[in-house]
């Protein structure tokens, strides 16, 4: 497998989220959403702040094949089985994937992009609306916060689905 693809995939996080809270994008709409400025912002530990939330995305990008390529889920399913019994069940897949070409569905950047949107719609939506419920935050801090995450997993799942070989 190409695990050099995960640390660069994890800098997608970072390089969308320069533009897009970027006070001239989204970035007003957000502090005036979270109730910070400039000052308050300036006020952290930069190189903790974005280490961490470089690990973070590294995880992130961990996970994300899992739920943007289909085919991931064979290797999963044949983990923890005999040896023999994995080769066997490969060894028919193939002969399938011979005759039918089924291996390759599902392999573009379209494809990841669509279901990185979904996740980010749908899962990281409905944490956020559910933390924004308690918070007593408005509608426009999830929407601001869902956009972003759309965009981001959006490509993540992208460039993952494209480009990352899966046996």
């Amino acid at each position: 497998m190409n695990w050099w693809l995960y640390p660069l995939v994890a800098l997608i996080p970072l390089a969308v989220g320069s533009v897009y809270y970027n006070e001239r994008v989204v970035g007003g709409l957000w502090m005036r959403a979270t109730g910070l400025d400039a000052d308050k912002l300036a006020g952290g530990n930069m190189a903790v702040i974005f280490g961490m939330a470089y690990l973070f995305s590294v995880l992130i990008a961990l996970v994300v094949p899992t739920l943007v390529i289909h085919q991931a889920g064979i290797e999963s399913l044949l983990a923890h089985v005999d040896e023999s019994v994995a080769n066997e069940a490969m060894a028919a897949l193939d002969d399938l994937d011979a005759r039918h070409g089924i291996l390759g569905l599902h392999r573009t950047f379209g494809h990841g992009f669509f279901h990185g949107v979904l996740i980010a719609v749908v899962f990281v939506g409905s944490i956020l609306g559910i933390n924004a419920l308690f918070e007593r935050r408005r509608w426009n801090y999830v929407l601001i916060h869902v956009g972003y995450w759309s965009i981001t997993l959006g490509l993540m799942g992208g460039v993952l689905c494209q480009f990352l070989e899966v046996s």
